[in-house]
């Protein structure tokens, strides 16, 4: 796994609306280490922006959109636990309560099974609370030659912050 690819992000700020997001150098979506950026970085809009959140995420599924089931486990994993979300982003650590430094910036890896049919790839990121990389799931749409977010599956449970640990 030394081959591994890996492209770091940084955000000056969390996009606040559909606006700033396609306003970004990354919504070129031309490589699903870009979408998978934008992904995160519009996430960190959870619990204070959620109704734009959604906005963004909808357009970053391309043709497809955020379904009622999307949104209920988005919600049902992040509801209390939004700092799941900044985790992944660089300076956030168990002892810090998941604060990012900002600029944020984020990595996004590949893996030699990253790509298991032509037009699909998987997507790696690290939370500082968790031993194993997470997943995003993208599909390319060939026509245009952008990649599209299709599954979400970096959500589940981290180490819990510890100032919200009685245990820490």
């Amino acid at each position: 796994m030394a081959t591994n690819k890996e492209e770091k992000f940084t955000f000056a700020s969390v996009p606040a609306s559909l606006q700033e997001m396609k306003a970004l150098p990354e919504y070129a979506l031309d490589t699903p280490f870009k979408t998978a950026a934008l992904t995160m970085i519009v996430l960190m809009n959870y619990g204070s922006n959620t109704d734009a959140m959604y906005e963004m995420l909808d357009d970053l599924k391309g043709p497809e959109s955020v379904s009622n089931y999307d949104k209920q486990f988005i919600k049902d994993r992040l509801e209390g636990k939004e700092y799941k979300i900044a985790s992944y982003f660089d300076g956030a650590t168990v002892e810090n309560s998941y604060t990012p430094d900002k600029p944020y910036t984020i990595s996004i890896f590949e893996n030699p099974y990253s790509y298991p049919d032509e037009n699909w790839a998987t997507m790696f990121v690290k939370s500082s609370g968790a031993d194993s990389p997470r997943q995003l799931k993208f599909r390319k749409k060939p026509s245009t030659g952008q990649w599209f977010l299709n599954d979400i599956q970096c959500l589940s449970d981290i180490r819990t912050p510890a100032a919200a640990d009685p245990w820490a």
